[in-house]
């Protein structure tokens, strides 16, 4: 774990961005804490903790699901406001003891290359709410993992999902339990939009459409070359949206 040179824990959204926005406070934003336990021993970290702010919500808004940053995964699994599909998602993101500290914003932060609920949030057409000195903004998922520079000194404040239509995911690891080595989530909305995404092809979980996966040139690895990981893809994508009733 990183050594911690200063903590701060804000009570008002305000406050934390100024924090954030402060030069002589290299911030690193705390959340559920799983991130900042994997940092480098060498690199000390002023943290801003995001725990008295209050972004637990986890309500309907509109047709919609808001998911406040601070939701734990834990939650994420359990409540039955959350597709079906994204609980198991949620379940499969860490062990138990890491799903209970990890939270939605984190993981979004995190950006991990290798997350099915990020893959799953993308299929069911997330937008992340980013709270920023002089306003807000909400950007859709793909967009922000595309362009991390989007977030600058802003705070990830909540996801907001759309929910009803079908989904299905298909993945493939070197054993049932290890994070795929890519992994396919479709989702079929309620007015018949399709919504492909995959992991395991670029350097975040992306949305594609079906006929672009041929095109993909993902990096090759110990687990699998470039040319292996992009069958994958094809063969997961078809799986799914044969799934869904679709043929790929």
């Amino acid at each position: 774990m990183a050594p911690i040179r200063a903590y701060h824990r804000p009570d008002s959204i305000e406050d934390a961005l100024a924090l954030v926005a402060r030069t002589d406070v290299d911030a690193t934003i705390l959340a559920g804490g799983t991130v900042i336990n994997g940092l480098p021993d060498e690199d000390p970290v002023d943290v801003v903790d995001l725990q008295a702010l209050e972004l637990n919500e986890l309500e309907p808004a509109g047709d919609g699901l808001r998911m406040g940053a601070m939701v734990r995964l834990s939650d994420l699994a359990d409540s039955d406001l959350v597709p079906a599909l994204l609980r198991d998602l949620a379940r499969r993101e860490a062990p138990n003891t890491l799903r209970n500290a990890a939270t939605v914003g984190g993981t979004v932060a995190a950006a991990d290359a290798e997350s099915e609920l990020l893959a799953g949030l993308l299929a069911f057409e997330a937008t992340v709410s980013i709270a920023h000195a002089i306003g807000s903004d909400s950007i859709p998922l793909g967009e922000l993992l595309a362009d991390r520079s989007r977030l600058g000194l802003g705070i990830i404040t909540g996801v907001t999902i759309a929910v009803g239509g079908d989904a299905a995911a298909e993945r493939t690891g070197r054993t049932p339990a290890d994070r795929p080595i890519v992994m396919a989530v479709a989702r079929r909305a309620e007015d018949g939009t399709l919504v492909l995404a995959l992991t395991g092809i670029d350097n975040t979980p992306v949305l594609l459409d079906p006929g672009d996966i041929p095109g993909v040139k993902p990096a090759s690895d110990f687990r699998g070359s470039a040319e292996y990981r992009t069958e994958l893809a094809r063969v997961l994508a078809g799986r799914v949206l044969a799934r869904l009733g679709e043929a790929s």
